[in-house]
């Protein structure tokens, strides 16, 4: 099948674009508050709940309404468009580098990753393969991925923060294999993505290309639209976890220069640390992410895999060796993808 490249960013562009300008953070003449978080594709579900959750705290503390706008795409182009305008409060971003770039255009103070618990990561995840229903193609591991005939589904890493988690896991799973051989973990990688058959921009548009319009024979997805579409449509798909993935672990920050502008300090640190307490943390488990409160995070055992071997992003270095090494123009995504 001819690889298609698909972008579905517009909507996203689209969204973010009709942010520039808007007075988020501003008092309303009734004394309503507004914030907006810029955020990547699969957390919509997510922050629609939490957003009423955290009005209603809002209200009960300090006796007024808040309101929140949301806005989500694919996390590097989220990230794209804050700096080139986007009126964000907060930022809730796929992976910490989205938002290490913000704070190189001088947006966010140094240091925001201390700002909040866990590293600003209220909530984790990691990537595992949705598979139609039955498992037609028999996928139990990345290996089942590099096989003659496997179509797979799988997002961008150049727009999307997901797909720098997929390739990162699978990295780590051939390196495994492989005794460390960088050279045969390359061609292993090489031959997985020469079975991508579609690539979107973002994680919800590949989730959208396999599940809504039955594209490919595996997603690679994050953990949580997986169990969402299977939530969704039981009798169609089911999870695959791989005997190695990776610990993903989505950051927040407060976008400074803007909240200052927009008098939305206060209230975009209150919004990110709600995120924190054991009622967010419940409903951040019941849309598939993982809690970092490990009580919490223990009641839904039934929902993750928690014996899962994962990697981290610092066996790799940090996020800037990662992107030199991997993501960055020239490097060995564009080498093994472009050949």
């Amino acid at each position: 099948m001819k690889k298609q490249i698909i972008s579905i960013a517009l909507a996203a562009v689209v969204g973010a674009a009709s942010l520039v300008g808007c007075s988020s953070g501003n008092s309303n003449k009734d004394g309503k508050v507004s914030i907006t978080n810029v955020s990547y594709d699969p957390t919509r579900e997510l922050y629609q709940e939490y957003n009423k959750l955290f009005e209603k705290h809002y209200k009960e503390e300090h006796g007024k309404d808040i309101e929140l706008v949301q806005s989500h795409g694919g996390s590097g182009s989220q990230a794209r468009s804050v700096i080139e305008g986007s009126d964000a409060d907060v930022v809730t971003l796929a992976l910490a580098h989205d938002i290490t770039l913000i704070e190189e255009a001088g947006l966010i103070n140094e240091g925001w990753i201390d700002e909040f618990d866990l590293q600003s990561s209220p909530y984790t995840s990691t990537i595992v393969f949705l598979v139609r229903k039955g498992n037609p193609k028999k996928i139990k591991d990345w290996d089942d991925l590099t096989k003659k005939g496997v179509e797979i589904i799988n997002p961008d890493p150049k727009s999307s923060g997901g797909a720098c988690w997929n390739f990162l896991a699978a990295w780590k799973y051939a390196l495994d294999k492989n005794n460390n051989d960088e050279n045969k973990a390359k061609e292993f990688v090489k031959a997985l993505y020469k079975n991508v058959t579609v690539m979107d921009s973002g994680a919800r548009g590949a989730t959208t290309t396999f599940v809504e319009n039955g594209q490919g024979d595996v997603l690679v997805a994050w953990e949580n639209e997986a169990i969402n579409s299977v939530a969704e449509y039981p009798d169609q798909y089911e999870i695959v976890t791989p005997s190695i993935s990776i610990l993903a672990q989505p950051s927040v920050a407060i976008v400074d220069k803007n909240a200052e502008k927009d008098g939305s300090t206060e209230a975009a640190k209150e919004y990110l640390e709600y995120l924190y307490s054991d009622e967010a943390q419940e409903i951040i488990g019941e849309n598939g992410y993982r809690p970092t409160n490990e009580t919490i995070l223990n009641k839904f055992s039934d929902t993750f895999d928690l014996n899962v071997s994962l990697c981290k992003i610092d066996d790799f270095g940090g996020w800037d060796a990662a992107y030199e090494k991997f993501f960055n123009d020239g490097a060995i995504f564009d080498e093994i993808y472009g050949n």
